[in-house]
C-alpha cells in the first residue's frame, strides 16, 4: 500500500461534548473525560501525523500541546468539520485519511484501519455508527454522521464507485455515548 496517510479527529469543546451523558456526568468531570478520550485516541494514531479539526481555541491549543496540527473550522458541525478537514489535509497532499472519533477509550492503533485501498468503515458494536472511516482524500466522498451513518457510508462508497471494506475492531468499535458506556471504564483524567 502506498501513498501519505493521515489521521484526522474531530473534537468538539471539551465542555460542551457528550451531552448525553448531562444527567449522569459532572460539567467538569465530562470536559476531563472528553480531554481523556481524545488523547487516548492521538496517542492510537501514532506513528502516523495527526490532525485535530475544531471550532473552539481551547481544543486548538491542546491539539497543539499534544503534538497535533490543528484544522479550525468557523462554526459547529460534524459532517462539514470532516469535509473540510479532509480537503486541508488533501490539498497538503495527504492521499488517504482515517477519520477517528474522539471518543474511543479504549483506541489502541489506527494504522491499520488504512492498509487497504478504497474506503475502510469500522462500525460502532451497534452496527449503526462510523466511529473510524479511511477515505482517499481526493474522492469528494460525503460524510454523513448521525444515527445510521454506517450504512450511509457504506453507500456514499458505492455511490463513488470506491471499493470499501469493514473493519470489526473491538477497541475501535467502542465509543462513549451513554451513561451506560462508562461502566468498567478505566481512564487517566488529568
Amino acid at each position: 500500500m502506498s501513498g501519505s496517510v493521515g489521521v484526522l479527529i474531530p473534537v468538539k469543546a471539551f465542555a460542551d461534548a457528550k451531552g448525553r451523558l448531562a444527567g449522569a456526568v459532572d460539567p467538569d468531570v465530562r470536559a476531563d473525560l472528553a480531554r481523556a478520550m481524545a488523547t487516548t485516541v492521538v496517542a492510537a494514531a501514532a506513528p502516523l501525523p495527526v490532525t485535530v479539526v475544531c471550532d473552539d481555541e481551547g481544543v486548538a491549543s491542546w491539539a497543539r500541546s499534544v503534538g497535533a496540527g490543528v484544522v479550525q473550522v468557523d462554526g459547529p458541525g460534524l459532517n462539514r468539520a470532516v469535509e473540510v478537514g479532509v480537503a486541508a489535509l488533501r490539498d497538503e497532499g495527504t492521499e488517504r485519511v482515517v477519520v477517528a472519533h474522539a471518543d474511543l477509550p479504549k483506541a489502541s492503533r489506527l494504522d491499520h484501519c488504512a492498509s487497504t485501498e478504497g474506503v475502510t468503515l469500522v462500525p460502532d458494536r451497534h452496527m449503526d455508527g462510523t466511529p473510524v472511516i479511511v477515505v482517499p482524500a481526493d474522492a469528494g466522498f460525503r460524510f454523513a454522521y448521525g444515527p445510521g451513518s454506517y450504512a450511509a457510508h457504506v453507500a456514499e462508497a458505492e455511490r463513488l464507485g470506491l471499493p470499501w471494506r469493514s473493519l470489526h475492531d473491538p477497541d475501535l468499535s467502542f465509543d462513549v455515548d451513554d451513561p451506560a458506556d462508562l461502566e468498567g471504564l478505566t481512564l487517566a483524567i488529568d
